[in-house]
């Protein structure tokens, strides 16, 4: 009797081992003796052997165990509904937690925990009343999940804040630090410092992380540092989480200097292996690292022993950054899958982010199709809200609708995408009706919001319309201006030949100007003819950005439409001395999953002479229509120009061997999109829209400012570029 006592004992030790440390291996062994034996089922055993596989990642197994549990208990079924809501499988979760006999508190304390996971904030908010109704004990994990479960609704959070204090939950830390936390993801900066400081006594190391972490949210990076060398001072524990908060904090900050200083401590504290205290590396170096941030990104990379999904999804968050490795972004997302890893939503969010930045338009389809065969939820809204971003960044309008549509939950990045989509391609009446329907859907717009009507009152010259909106953004909605609402306003008035006022607005900022505000002021000037206010907002751009081109290009050109061939030789005598070179014209376009790269004036492309000789036929025909090459684009001095150059020259812009290329390789019916790296010209504005009159097609260009739609000689813009 002692000695099965004591086997019983032993056996039950070794199988809690294994389920602490997740010895997978071994919990197997244990599990095929514990099926073998010939002693009766234990209740209690086989809960733990689901505990096992569940917490390894092997819900199948964990199934199995679950269904051969002869006599499951509510613990049973409470570790089986925690691993399918682990899991993204929240429909099972529910059906199983609704087989309970008798469920516990911590029964429906698990499902609204996942009902958070997966972001069901009314599944979970209808829980919770049905447990208060059936008399079940709310305790502090019952108000994190439900606090979890509210995302952004700050309305919620704040509803669930004062039933905390009138029940007396708010002598909870886990609670109070879920509040810090959520007030700061919903924008609520002031209130999460209120409950921060209002806990006294109560605040632990997480509390501590917490409020760090909201301060480098809200760019209030010296706090978070601040608060950082404050818990030192306190004698708090310094942890991974900790660790990481301050280097979101130095990111928020942009200290390059600082950031490698705090690098070199983590590495004599041996903490820069950990693949959380990594993560916020990679995510530093991608962000503040300049030219070489990726590199080192790469590096920090290499250095963790066992990446996980978190650190892999930070290196393909940091290369969707950069428009120029998006490549790279996609293949370390294939390179993921490879050793294993199952993407998560926010794997999907970054390299859905990155397939915007391609010109391939396959790839984010197939990454699409993807998401949509995964284990993620169809309504996993943030997945969603980047493929809005990506079919419409790709020119697919039509597709990011459908994807708007189908959404059975809509959000306020949800509105903001499909706005910003419609503004980019210049519907801009579809652009307000949508901002419209978001304000009679009583979801609130937020800074960005505003970004994107403002934009779309920019692409059309809405500049009544556009004022409004900016002062209903301050009046009814109490929402501050930004650089980008200011940038917009000025764009918005400068477009419109208001270049007076656009000045005196840019005069009148509450901060002073960034390069955006500027540059937006010198296009408008270039579009006018407004050299003397050009020169100054060149003068500004290159004291921002001395090594950016845009300044020196836009002024040498406005120099030379104006015939000041001195001024202009003078600009380009000085873009050589500072070694600035002018960035080339550069379009690609894909055909056949193929992506091809054309370069002004450049004759790599093996079919170079094919696709020349096709432009200079539909030339011919473009001219019997009525077109005129617009010499001025040229950019030669008339007298000095050999002859034929100047329609040499314009007759091989990117873009247009970019659309000649593509309507000669496709049939009708295909789409032809192509994208450029900088603003379209004016000649090739122009002699597209004959070239989709001639070929009877559409094609759409996307430069670097936004959309423009061909079809039947006409653009989408209206000529208001």
């Amino acid at each position: 009797m002692n000695q099965t006592l004591w086997t019983f004992k032993s056996f039950r030790d070794l199988l809690l081992k294994c389920v602490a440390e997740r010895d997978l291996f071994t919990g197997k062994t244990l599990h095929a003796r514990y099926v073998k034996s010939l002693v009766a089922s234990s209740t209690y055993l086989s809960n733990h052997f689901v505990n096992l596989y569940s917490k390894c990642g092997r819900l199948t197994s964990a199934r199995a165990a679950f269904d051969s549990t002869e006599q499951p208990n509510v613990f049973s079924y409470n570790v089986i509904v925690k691993a399918y809501a682990k899991d993204s499988k929240i429909h099972i979760a529910r059906q199983l937690f609704d087989e309970i006999p008798q469920p516990d508190t911590v029964s429906y304390n698990t499902l609204i925990s996942g009902y958070a996971d997966a972001r069901e904030t009314v599944p979970a908010m209808i829980l919770f009343k049905r447990m208060r109704e059936l008399g079940f004990e709310v305790d502090g994990f019952t108000l994190s999940g439900l606090i979890a479960a509210c995302c952004d609704r700050v309305e919620l959070i704040m509803q669930l804040h004062c039933f905390a204090v009138s029940g007396g939950f708010d002598s909870y830390s886990s609670v109070n630090n879920a509040f810090v936390s959520y007030y700061s993801k919903g924008g609520l900066l002031r209130e999460a410092v209120s409950v921060f400081y209002g806990m006294g006594e109560l605040r632990d190391e997480v509390s501590w992380n917490s409020m760090i972490v909201a301060y480098g949210q809200h760019k209030e990076g010296a706090k978070a540092l601040a608060l950082y060398r404050d818990m030192i001072l306190k004698g708090f524990k310094i942890d991974m989480y900790t660790l990481a908060s301050v280097l979101n904090a130095l990111t928020s900050l942009n200290d390059l200097i600082g950031g490698r200083q705090f690098h070199g401590k983590l590495i004599k504290a041996g903490f820069h292996q950990n693949s959380h205290v990594g993560s916020g590396l990679i995510d530093f170096y991608s962000k503040c690292g300049g030219r070489n941030g990726m590199s080192d990104a790469e590096k920090v990379f290499q250095e963790i022993l066992s990446p996980d999904l978190v650190i892999w999804n930070t290196m393909i968050s940091g290369y969707s950054m950069n428009e120029e490795l998006a490549e790279e972004a996609v293949r370390s997302f294939r390179q993921m899958q490879r050793i294993g890893h199952r993407p998560d939503d926010c794997s999907f969010v970054c390299v859905t982010s990155a397939c915007s930045n391609l010109c391939s338009t396959s790839q984010g389809k197939q990454i699409h199709g993807l998401a949509v065969k995964s284990h993620i939820p169809s309504n996993r809204i943030s997945v969603n809200n980047s493929l809005i971003s990506m079919y419409y960044e790709n020119g697919n309008l039509q597709d990011a609708r459908r994807v708007f549509d189908r959404m059975p939950e809509l959000n306020a990045v949800t509105y903001n995408c499909m706005i910003k989509g419609y503004a980019q391609h210049g519907r801009v009446t579809e652009a307000l009706l949508l901002y419209q329907r978001m304000l009679d859907s009583r979801i609130a717009p937020n800074n960005i919001t505003f970004v994107a009507v403002l934009s779309a009152c920019v692409h059309s010259g809405k500049v009544a319309e556009g004022q409004n909106y900016f002062n209903t953004m301050k009046e009814r909605f109490k929402i501050e201006p930004e650089a980008e609402h200011y940038s917009c306003m000025i764009d918005l008035l400068g477009r419109a030949g208001k270049l007076e006022e656009a000045e005196r607005f840019i005069d009148s900022m509450p901060f002073k100007a960034g390069p955006v505000a500027w540059a937006a002021l010198l296009n408008a000037c270039r579009k006018h003819k407004n050299i003397a206010l050009a020169e100054r907002a060149a003068k500004e751009l290159m004291a921002m950005k001395p090594n950016a081109d845009t300044p020196y290009v836009m002024l040498a050109n406005m120099y030379t439409d104006a015939g000041r061939w001195e001024e202009m030789a003078a600009v380009r005598k000085l873009m050589r001395s500072r070694r600035i070179r002018k960035k080339p014209g550069c379009s690609w376009i894909e055909v056949k999953k193929k992506e091809h790269v054309f370069v002004a004036e450049d004759w790599s492309h093996p079919m170079i002479r094919d696709v020349c000789e096709y432009l200079e036929e539909m030339m011919k025909k473009m001219k019997e229509l009525g077109y005129v090459m617009d010499k001025k684009w040229a950019m030669v001095k008339v007298d000095e120009a050999g002859e034929g150059e100047e329609e040499m020259r314009l007759g091989h812009h990117s873009e247009k061997l970019a659309v000649a290329f593509g309507l000669m390789s496709t049939g009708h019916g295909e789409e032809i999109v192509v994208k450029k790296n900088l603003r379209i010209c004016g000649d090739c504005h122009n002699a597209i829209k004959f070239m989709s009159e001639v070929a009877g097609r559409e094609i759409i260009v996307r430069d670097n400012l936004r959309f423009h739609c061909f079809k039947d000689g006409k653009c989408s813009c209206g000529d208001y570029w």
